[in-house]
Formats: C-alpha cells, structure tokens, sequence
C-alpha cells in the first residue's frame, strides 16, 4: 500500500506542568488512504507515548474520537488524509475544557443530556408479561434520525450560541429529547418541554446550521430544533390564545 509523509502540528496540554498549551510538530508515514487517528496512533506508537486522546472503535459509531482538524469539528477516524495537502493541526474539541493535550470534558454536555430524559417515560406502564410497546414503521421513521446521534459533541464544538453561552442546552440534547417526544411509545413531552422550551432551550438557537453540518451521523440536529419552536409555538398558541386553553 502506497504511504505518504504526514505532518501533524498537535495541540499539547498537561495541567500538572503547563499553564498554557502549545503545539508539538510530528512527522509520520502512514498509508495514502488512512485518516487522522491512523497518524495520532503512528505518532504514540513510534514518537511520543506520551500523546493523549481518546479513540475505541476507529469506525465513527462510538464518537469517541471527535477534535478540531483544521478549525473544524471532525472525527479523526473518519477524516481522510488525502484530503490534506499540507500541515494537519489537531486541537482538542472547541468550548470544552481540556482535561490533557486533544482530551476534553463532556462534563457539562452530560449534565445537560440527563436534564432532557432522553429515555422513554411511561405514565401508564404495563406488566412486563404484557409484552413490549409496538409501534409500526411509520411511527419508527418519524424518529428515526434523530435517534442516530453518537454523542459525539461536534455540534457542539460548531455551535456559536453554545461557545457565546454555556447556559444553552445545545444541539445534540434538544435533538434527543426531540426524538423521544415524536416516539409514540412515549409520554414524557411535558417534562422534557418544562426544559428545552425555553430560553436557554431551543429559543437560543439562531438557526446557523452549523450543527448539522459537521454531524457525522447525519442527524440534521438543526432541523430538530426548527421542529421544537413550531411545536413549542402551537403549544403556546393553544394554551394562551384559543378557548379553553390555560389561564
């Protein structure tokens, strides 16, 4: 297989040592079609052990391994190198805090993920020798794209609302909840819109689009969070403006 020299100029931070980070200039060869977590491992496996980041399945399903490669949000395991001419500089995820070198903290995306109950919520629950809740393909595709996401925080790291406002529950967590609210096995709505409808909800969404645009998974984050004003709107329409609605 045909190799090529890759230069990777990486962001290093250790917080026991550093008061600031720096970037650390490596050279490699690695196969013409590898991506850029194939050079990060060349480069802990032959250079410098002592290189931080976190990966596990090298297929982008787990989104373990989401960095800044050039400016943008992307899975090192699925950004190819032959897309890249010249120096590859490798950040740590953008408005996360780093923890060591390309390693951030979800910290605050989990706490806001749980805020949202992205699970099933049942108000009648029945016997588990009941059976399960069926639904049919039609109510499945009603949700389905949303329930792709891979919690890999890029939208979050594209997200200017978030970086300008640590308060906004963000892209990823609207989008989850979004997706059990359209689940007809689901009767949680009400709860998960006491947080997201809000403005630190989806009203601080200005609708840039970055989100999806660097979402691996396709998700269409943007498109979910759209879906939550409208029917945030009706809901408010119903209760305030139409008769019988609450006072």
């Amino acid at each position: 297989m045909k190799e090529r020299v890759v230069q990777l100029e990486v962001f290093r931070y250790n917080p026991d040592t550093d008061t600031a980070g720096h970037y650390q200039r490596y050279e490699v060869s690695c196969p013409e079609e590898g991506v850029v977590l194939d050079a990060l491992n060349k480069v802990k496996e032959t250079l410098d052990p002592t290189l931080n980041y976190r990966w596990s399945c090298h297929m982008a399903v787990c989104g373990s391994c989401g960095m800044m490669i050039n400016g943008e949000p992307k899975l090192a395991c699925h950004t190819f190198l032959r897309d890249y001419d010249a120096v590859i500089r490798v950040d740590p995820l953008a408005h996360f805090p780093v923890e060591r070198d390309l390693v951030s903290s979800p910290d605050d995306f989990m706490e806001k993920l749980q805020r949202v109950k992205p699970y099933i919520i049942r108000k009648d629950k029945q016997p588990i020798s009941a059976g399960e809740y069926k639904q049919t393909p039609k109510e499945l595709m009603r949700y389905r794209q949303y329930a792709m996401c891979i919690n890999c925080t890029l939208c979050y790291a594209a997200c200017p609302e978030y970086g300008l406002s640590r308060q906004f529950i963000g892209p990823a967590a609207i989008a989850l909840a979004h997706r059990y609210n359209q689940d007809s096995r689901d009767q949680g709505r009400d709860e998960r819109q006491e947080v997201i409808a809000t403005h630190e909800g989806v009203w601080e969404c200005t609708f840039v689009g970055a989100c999806s645009e660097v979402c691996p998974a396709h998700v269409d984050p943007a498109s979910a969070l759209q879906q939550v004003k409208i029917a945030s709107s009706i809901d408010w329409i119903k209760e305030n403006l139409l008769p019988g609605g609450k006072k």
